[in-house]
């Protein structure tokens, strides 16, 4: 399943900073700093988009993080600000769980996965991190359930049945 999205300049793209980590390289004339910043970008209607940039100053490696998810955008089911149904997976020590959640629930979910939920316009979802809570792993953990999710009107196209079959079996 491809998901994959190309987005012209008409989608207004929210970026959000989920960590940001500084790097130490100790040499003979002393100490440099760099940073690495995860981003993630998205529309708030089911389109989102991770980048990592790197650099020796933090706002330019949030501007490289910003220009890299928005070269590699994914497009998310989003069913009533809620996900279609139940999905666990893994990305290296991560391992995320969501299910879907009654309206005036909110997003209850930690910090990385938090920050992908609501840029791709999550409102409502219970989510759950186990294993590492390393944020390069959660928030790729995340975006790969949210790829593999699929709508019941995706699921009818690709069985070529009507959407009432889906439901009633």
């Amino acid at each position: 399943m491809n998901n994959k999205v190309r987005v012209t300049n008409d989608v207004e793209l929210q970026d959000r900073l989920v960590a940001i980590n500084r790097v130490t390289k100790v040499t003979k004339g002393g100490r440099t700093f760099s940073f690495a910043a995860i981003v993630v970008v998205g529309d708030g209607n089911g389109i989102i988009g991770l980048g990592l940039g790197k650099a020796s100053e933090v706002t330019a490696a949030i501007a490289k993080g910003v220009e890299a998810a928005k070269k590699d955008l994914v497009r998310v089911p989003v069913l009533k600000g809620t996900i279609p149904h139940e999905q666990t997976a893994r990305f290296g020590g991560a391992e995320v769980f969501m299910k879907p959640a009654a309206p005036g629930t909110g997003v209850v979910a930690g910090g990385a996965m938090r920050a992908v939920l609501e840029s791709v316009g999550i409102t409502d979802v219970l989510a759950k991190s186990k294993g590492s809570s390393n944020p390069h792993n959660l928030v790729k953990a995340t975006l790969k359930a949210l790829s593999e999710m699929r709508d019941a009107r995706t699921v009818a196209q690709n069985r070529g049945i009507s959407l009432s079959k889906v439901f009633n079996g």
